[in-house]
């Protein structure tokens, strides 16, 4: 074998063994940005909110889930939406999807609601949101006329925010999942709510902590409906939150396929329980997830 022939065949072989490497092939760029729910390091954005996003940047997260708009002063962290939305593209940052507090309207007038709902829109427009979120409804709500309910509520917040160019979502916790009498809140949710105006943002944590369903169960019986995704691991004794790598959930195994799901974004999140404190858990869970997971995604 000549020099040539030997180097050809070489550059074959060396080509051949990079293809089986999936963790390290050059093709697999990520399809979504990493994302954050802001939530998980709310200590941080008390305090500095700006610092906090340059923070989270340089660990490699690129787009984020906001929670606490302030409606009548239009305000996401004391800064006016137009402000927030400067300082995000200042970072070249984005803000895909808000939790908003639509809890303490479930039972208000329709007027009122669509007051609210008004002043989400525009809050989220001008931060170049994708989706608003209904993100829980509280302890003292949760039986099943209210799931029922805060259904129709759904069902009507969807059709004004998706008449305003919006997508709208509910984000489960466990409770849903609570056994009524052979009924409960998310089988609710599900049956009375119109798929093409209720989508759904999938807390993983809470599907394998509370429901009898794994995320790939779940996307089997509503296709295309799961449009954003929370991912968090579970303590192994307490069950609480943790670290992405140090709990129970083995998303190697359990993340679905998130063209079935019809995924457009996920949010990594740690609502507490820190092993040491918010901004050390969104660096170990990223450096996890970019080293395990994003080649998934």
């Amino acid at each position: 074998m000549n020099r040539r022939n030997f180097l050809e065949k070489s550059s074959i072989v060396g080509a051949a063994a990079l293809l089986t490497l999936p963790t390290c092939s050059f093709f697999n760029k990520p399809k979504y940005k990493l994302g954050y729910q802001l939530y998980s390091i709310r200590d941080e954005m008390a305090k500095d909110p700006i610092a906090t996003l340059k923070t989270l940047k340089a660990m490699g997260y690129e787009d984020f889930e906001t929670y606490g708009y302030e409606p009548e002063e239009d305000t996401f962290y004391g800064y006016k939406s137009a402000e927030f939305k400067k300082i995000l593209d200042d970072m070249e940052l984005s803000v895909a999807s808000g939790h908003f507090g639509f809890s303490p309207f479930l039972q208000e007038s329709d007027d009122a609601l669509k007051r609210f709902v008004d002043q989400c829109i525009k809050g989220a427009k001008t931060v170049g949101m994708r989706y608003i979120t209904w993100p829980w409804i509280a302890p003292e709500q949760r039986t099943l006329d209210n799931f029922k309910l805060m259904s129709g509520r759904l069902n009507g917040i969807g059709e004004q925010v998706t008449a305003a160019g919006l997508g709208f979502a509910y984000h489960n916790h466990g409770f849903e999942f609570e056994d009524h009498d052979g009924e409960n809140g998310f089988d609710i949710i599900l049956k009375e709510t119109d798929p093409a105006l209720v989508k759904l943002e999938m807390d993983m944590y809470w599907v394998m902590h509370s429901s009898n369903y794994t995320p790939k169960e779940l996307v089997e019986k509503q296709p295309k409906r799961y449009v954003m995704w929370h991912i968090k691991d579970m303590d192994k004794v307490s069950r609480d939150y943790t670290e992405l790598g140090n709990g129970s959930i083995d998303y190697l195994d359990l993340l679905p396929d998130p063209v079935a799901s019809g995924l457009e974004f996920y949010f990594i999140e740690q609502g507490g329980n820190y092993a040491h404190n918010s901004i050390k858990s969104a660096a170990d869970s990223a450096e996890y997830f970019k080293r395990n997971l994003q080649q998934f995604l």
